[in-house]
């Protein structure tokens, strides 16, 4: 049966607050520097990057691999204030395109232009739960008002590298679910095993011979938690009630 995907991941975010995974599968993390790869050598651009938010940061999490890129890979820089092209992406939620910052009163004076690169052209990035993940960006040592084509582009890459962070999700959900359901299935063999009971004090014999309260006993072998009280007969017996 095929999974709808997006239905799955909406559902379970109505049922319960998302924990977003940390860690991206390494066959994820090599598209991931195709893509930026693609789009340095589309644009004759040296630098294609994605960054990725980890905390009150922003780190180079892929990094197109030309000989005049600035950018290495586990790079950050403090994002709130930083006055970086990728801040406003994130901020603002909307591309930025940036032909030449030098011209540009309001960015001739950003951070990247000490590492010379003067033009931008980036993206926002969100995990399936619309919390930012970070940004896919263009920059370039040179004037460059970037095409349609490589707009065009980008969005795919963007919808792509988000499907991705979606089915991360999805995965670690259902592994969760799985797990359960693992101790669920082993919860069920312990009951369905013949289990050793004495007649008068209800002690179960465990495999090494010993003897367990029958609440200890199943405390171990399951998830069940006991609450101690007393039924209408044994309260009426022992306590007149």
């Amino acid at each position: 049966m095929e999974i709808d995907f997006h239905s799955f991941s909406k559902r379970c975010k109505e049922e319960k607050a998302m924990t977003i995974p940390n860690v991206i599968p390494d066959s994820v993390i090599q598209e991931w520097q195709e893509i930026v790869d693609i789009l340095a050598e589309v644009n004759n651009a040296p630098a294609a990057l994605i960054m990725r938010i980890v905390e009150e940061d922003i780190e180079v999490f892929a990094a197109s691999r030309h000989l005049d890129n600035p950018y290495r890979l586990g790079e950050k820089e403090r994002l709130i204030g930083s006055g970086l092209y990728c801040e406003t992406v994130i901020k603002t939620k909307k591309k930025l395109l940036v032909p030449n910052a030098l011209t540009d009163e309001k960015w001739k004076k950003n951070p990247d232009i000490h590492l010379g690169m003067i033009s931008y052209f980036g993206f926002p990035l969100f995990h399936p739960n619309g919390e930012p993940f970070g940004t896919i960006c263009v920059l370039d040592k040179k004037e460059n008002h970037f095409s349609d084509i490589t707009e065009r582009l980008m969005m795919r890459f963007k919808n792509l590298i988000q499907h991705n962070l979606e089915l991360i999700y999805v995965n670690s959900i259902l592994g969760e679910e799985n797990k359960k359901l693992t101790d669920y299935l082993s919860e069920i063999q312990t009951l369905r095993e013949i289990i050793p009971i004495c007649s008068y004090c209800k002690k179960i014999r465990t495999e090494n011979g010993e003897w367990e309260q029958l609440e200890e006993y199943l405390a171990k072998h399951t998830r069940s938690a006991f609450s101690h009280g007393f039924c209408p007969e044994c309260g009426k017996k022992h306590y007149g009630r």
